[in-house]
């Protein structure tokens, strides 16, 4: 027989090798069990995943929508690196399965190889040292230029950019930043001249990339912009492969269009026999080395380590790229808000039957961040039951998109009475409707009126919903039906509207009632909607 605690452990995969102080991480976690697939062929890969929770890859394993499938029980992918490229971070969300990354641990190493890329292609050295290893002696031919006083165009200035920066600095450079998320707060404290791409470019002495690769920056640099660079340029890239047109660049090289270039990353790696940057001249090719250093490697494996631990051991997904972050200040606050919106969009699920067209959220109170997450959480109490797929906090929005519902999200700013308020709205074919709770000072959450009508019954257990036509006896008569079948009222309220003619009930019971007695109350006459909600199973 096997070991009862190996059984009870989580199950984590490493695809790709991991330093081993990340490693180490991991395996001192008693909870959790490491399983080092990282010398096995794809398909012992996929099988592996079968019952894992976690998968931590690095830039070898293409975790894409295959591979995602075949792990069943995923809860996180981490990648031991900053990029995201091999990971398909939209099938990991649909799945409901956090995405992680390490943006730090790499931070360093990378700006320095920027840097050195940047030195070794304005002295010209790798041809100045081939050039002596021949025999040969001809320092006229690989005169280069001088770092201080030329213009640095720096495109991005994320982490990596602004270490970049900071060292360019320190070797006499201007620095020129085109990032459309820079403030001119920040520009003004890394002392950079904010500017426009197509302004920037002409400018330059020197452009270096920083940005990720996603749908917006690919072919960023394309022939067109490269044409806007001046003959005495010299580009760098040590971010991602194919945010600049390849094929444009060694064009422009061998047309004498640019002074020069280094390369660290490529489209297709390795790179192809036949590319033309192969045959281009004045250009300098590392094979993807900007982690390339034992403290990147160490660093990244580190920092994933942890996160992935978080998020499978404590149930912290701050980290994940997929989901919006909370400030860990707020993390407290917001778990009873997130709580109180999944139970009312559970509530709203049995008011507004039908197909859903569109939802609405809106919070008030002294959370600062997390709308987003809250209005995820509506979405989860909501459509539990209506899709198929699995929901959480990760996939509700994104799920909900996919299936054509409109989903808006609106912050009121304090409310007065609550530590928070919160409004769920829904549009079906021909009806809308709303429920809006509270959570009161001592923490406590309550339901405060659905549809209009107030209620004040804490949203916990098993609730009996209950609309009807405003006439005497309704109430006694499903009193007496539930007292026959032996179910206990621990709250009641009702409210009616004298203009419609209507009223309605939500009653907290203590036990679930059989689906029989529900029908029986249907049944009423007076009684035009009757349902249960089982909040707690």
């Amino acid at each position: 027989m096997g070991d009862p605690a190996m059984s009870r452990q989580t199950r984590l995969v490493l695809a790709d090798p991991l330093a081993r102080e990340g490693v180490a991480i991991l395996e001192a976690e008693h909870a959790l069990r490491v399983d080092d697939f990282s010398s096995r062929n794809r398909e012992e890969l996929k099988e592996a995943l079968a019952g894992a929770a976690g998968l931590i890859v690095r830039s070898t394993t293409q975790a894409d929508a295959d591979l995602i499938e075949a792990g069943d029980s995923l809860r996180v992918i981490g990648r031991a690196g900053v990029g995201l490229d091999n990971i398909d971070v939209e099938a990991a969300t649909r799945r409901g399965i956090a995405v992680m990354n390490a943006p730090a641990g790499n931070t360093v190493s990378t700006a320095e190889l920027t840097l050195a890329l940047l030195m070794a292609a304005a002295r010209r050295i790798p041809s100045a040292d081939r050039s002596v290893r021949a025999g040969e002696w001809n320092r006229k031919a690989y005169r280069g230029t001088q770092l201080a006083g030329k213009w640095l165009g720096v495109i991005g200035a994320g982490r990596i950019g602004a270490e970049v920066i900071l060292r360019a600095r320190a070797f006499g450079m201007k620095v020129m930043v085109a990032d459309p998320f820079m403030t001119p707060g920040r520009a003004a404290d890394l002392s950079v001249e904010l500017l426009e791409l197509d302004d920037m470019l002409p400018r330059a002495d020197f452009i270096t990339l920083h940005v990720p690769l996603t749908p917006d920056t690919r072919g960023l640099m394309s022939d067109a912009r490269m044409r806007l660079l001046k003959p005495t340029t010299i580009l760098v890239n040590a971010a991602r492969g194919g945010i600049l047109d390849e094929t444009a660049l060694a064009e422009a090289l061998t047309e004498g269009r640019l002074a020069g270039a280094a390369l660290d990353v490529y489209e297709a790696e390795p790179l192809p026999e036949s590319h033309p940057l192969r045959h281009a001249p004045n250009l300098i090719m590392t094979p993807h080395l900007g982690a390339a250093t034992q403290d990147a490697q160490r660093h990244v494996a580190i920092e994933i380590a942890r996160a992935v631990r978080a998020a499978l051991v404590d149930g912290d997904y701050r980290t994940a790229v997929n989901m919006p972050p909370s400030l860990p200040r707020d993390r407290d606050r917001l778990e009873p808000v997130l709580d109180l919106a999944e139970r009312l969009g559970a509530v709203l699920a049995e008011v507004a039957r039908g197909g859903v067209i569109s939802v609405s959220v809106s919070y008030g109170g002294e959370v600062q961040r997390g709308l987003r997450l809250i209005a995820s959480a509506a979405l989860i109490g909501l459509l539990r039951g209506r899709l198929e797929a699995s929901l959480n906090l990760i996939n509700a929005l994104v799920l909900a998109r996919d299936r054509g519902i409109g989903v808006s999200r609106q912050r009121v700013g304090e409310v007065t009475g609550y530590r928070g308020m919160v409004e769920i709205g829904v549009e079906t074919p021909g009806e809308k409707h709303s429920v809006v709770g509270g959570i009161e000072s001592d923490g406590q959450i309550r339901m405060l009126r659905v549809d209009g009508y107030h209620v004040g019954v804490e949203p916990r257990g098993n609730l009996l919903i209950i609309r009807n036509d405003d006439v005497p006896g309704v109430i006694g008569d499903v009193g007496t039906r539930l007292g026959t079948a032996g179910v206990n009222i621990a709250e009641l309220h009702h409210a009616r509207d004298a203009e419609s003619g209507q009223a309605f009930a939500v009653l907290s019971l203590d036990e679930e009632l059989d689906p029989r007695l529900v029908k029986e109350i249907q049944a009423i006459p007076a009684v035009r909607r009757a349902g249960e909600i089982r909040l707690d199973t």
